[in-house]
């Protein structure tokens, strides 16, 4: 069975409602719906997480390393550019994470186009809007 994880960051929850020329128009439960109908199309299972504390993310990591996931689809959002906590967690694991990012980081704020994740992540994808998650969840359904 295909079991995986999709983990938001800070200010995700706000999706929709924030900086919409950025981020566009649709909320984290349309992307948490449409997830869990594609993974269930290949007899899997998504379970969803959403965090603006940066240790709740981090528990939320262990505790997936100890289940039996196939793998985490992670948008650390501002995180990415400021947490070696974050990353550490990820080296940490034996879980492989895609690094997923609705607006095209190396393209943003030269703060925002250095990940501190991306070293230790199976994979990143910026820029494609909420596809990005899409994209993430077939690399690990399609590849097993």
């Amino acid at each position: 069975m295909n079991r995986l994880l999709l983990m938001n960051g800070p200010n995700i929850n706000l999706l929709g409602k924030r900086e919409k020329d950025i981020y566009g128009n649709f909320t984290l439960q349309m992307i948490e719906e449409e997830l869990t109908e594609l993974v269930r199309a290949y007899e899997g299972d998504l379970d969803c997480f959403q965090s603006n504390h940066e240790g709740e993310l981090i528990d939320c990591l262990h505790r997936a390393n100890e289940s039996s996931y196939d793998g985490v689809i992670f948008n650390p959002a501002a995180y990415t550019h400021t947490s070696i906590a974050l990353r550490d967690a990820i080296a940490a694991i034996q879980i492989p994470v895609i690094e997923v990012h609705i607006s095209n980081i190396h393209s943003r704020e030269s703060f925002r186009q250095q990940s501190m994740l991306a070293s230790v992540c199976y994979g990143q994808i910026a820029g494609l809007g909420k596809k990005g998650y899409r994209l993430a969840a077939l690399a690990f359904l399609e590849n097993k």
